[in-house]
C-alpha cells in the first residue's frame, strides 16, 4: 500500500483512508488499517518513539493527561491482530509531510512512569512493535521479571493497576518494566560486555543513577546498559567504567589480582556505544 522511504502528505492519507487528522494513533474509517505518526513532540514529555534495534520500534500510547488506559487507539493497537487490522508507521519530516517507515505488528507492551502534559507523574503505556515478518530473537514472556510465572500464562493481558498497586509501582519503580525491556532490545538481548544472553540474569543498569537523574534521563535508553551481574555490581558502585571507545576502565579500589579472581582481565570492551551512551558515561567516569 505504501513505499518505504516515500513521502506522503498526511492530508492525502486521510482523504483516501479517513481517520482523525490530528491524533498520533489513527484507525482508518474506510478499511482495516491503523496509521501511527511519530514526531519530536513527545520529547517535551520526557519520552520519544524510536527504532531501538533494526527490528523493534517503541511507540508511546495516546493520552496526554493522567494515566494512559488500554482504550480507543491504545486498545486497537494492542488488539490489532485479533481485530484483523494492519499497522502502518509514518515519521514526520516537515509540517504536513510524513515518511513511510514500515508496516508493524505488535510484539509486546508494558508500563513506564512519565510526567503528563501538566508535569504530574503518571503511568504511561509503551508499545513494542516489530517490522512485519521480522520476529525478534526472543519471546515477549522471556522479558518478564517473573520469568517462570509468565511463561505459564496462555493469555497475557495488561491491566492498569488500582490505586494501591499504583502507589507501590511509583515507590518501587516496578512500573519501569517498559524501560528494562527497551534496554534489552537496544542491546540485542545480550550483555554489552560478555554477550551472555540469559534474560533472567541480565540487569538493565542506569548509567546516571536513578536518584541523580532527571525525569527525562530516567527514561532515556541512552542512559542504560545491559550487563551481567558481576559487571553491573561493579559499574553501579563506580568501580569500573568505560571510555568513549568502549574499553573498560578499572578503579584502583580493587587490586588487579582480585579483578582476575572474578573473571575481569582489563581487556573487556563494549563495541556499540551510541553517542548518547558516551555523554552519560562522561558523568559516570567522573565518579570512578
Amino acid at each position: 500500500m505504501f513505499i518505504v522511504g516515500q513521502k506522503y502528505q498526511r492530508s492525502w492519507i486521510h482523504d483516501n483512508f479517513g481517520g482523525n487528522r490530528q491524533s498520533g494513533i489513527c484507525p482508518s474509517s474506510q478499511g482495516p488499517y491503523i496509521f501511527i505518526f511519530s514526531g519530536s513532540q513527545g520529547h517535551q514529555h520526557g519520552y520519544k518513539d524510536q527504532w531501538i534495534n533494526e527490528k523493534v520500534y517503541s511507540y508511546t500510547g495516546e493520552g496526554q493527561v493522567g494515566d494512559m488506559q488500554f482504550t480507543r487507539g491504545n486498545f486497537k493497537l494492542y488488539n490489532h491482530q485479533n481485530l484483523g487490522m494492519r499497522i502502518f508507521l509514518f515519521q514526520y519530516i516537515q509540517t504536513g509531510w510524513v515518511r513511510f517507515e514500515s508496516e508493524l505488528e505488535l510484539y509486546d507492551a508494558d508500563y513506564f512512569e512519565t510526567p503528563d502534559r501538566n508535569g504530574d507523574l503518571r503511568i504511561g503505556i509503551k508499545f513494542f512493535f516489530n517490522r512485519i515478518g521480522a520476529k525478534p530473537l526472543i519471546r515477549p514472556d522471556q522479558l518478564q521479571l517473573d520469568f517462570a510465572a509468565d511463561t505459564e500464562r496462555k493469555n497475557y493481558e495488561i491491566i492498569l493497576p488500582n490505586s494501591t498497586e499504583r502507589e507501590g509501582l511509583v515507590t518501587s519503580r516496578v512500573g519501569q518494566g517498559a524501560y528494562r525491556k527497551g534496554i534489552i532490545h537496544r542491546w540485542n538481548y545480550q550483555c554489552a560486555v560478555t554477550q551472555f544472553n540469559d534474560q533472567r540474569i541480565l540487569i538493565a543498569s542506569h548509567i546516571v543513577p536513578w536518584k541523580d537523574a532527571s525525569d527525562q534521563e530516567r527514561l532515556d535508553l541512552d542512559n542504560g546498559i545491559l550487563l551481567s551481574p558481576t559487571y553491573d555490581a561493579l559499574f553501579d558502585r563506580h568501580i569500573i567504567s568505560f571510555d568513549n571507545s568502549g574499553k573498560i576502565i578499572l578503579s584502583d579500589q580493587i587490586s588487579f589480582e582480585d579483578y582476575k579472581k572474578i573473571g575481569i582481565d582489563g581487556k573487556e570492551r563494549i563495541r556499540n556505544l551510541s553517542e548518547g551512551n558516551k555523554k552519560y558515561l562522561e558523568y559516570h567516569k567522573s565518579n570512578l
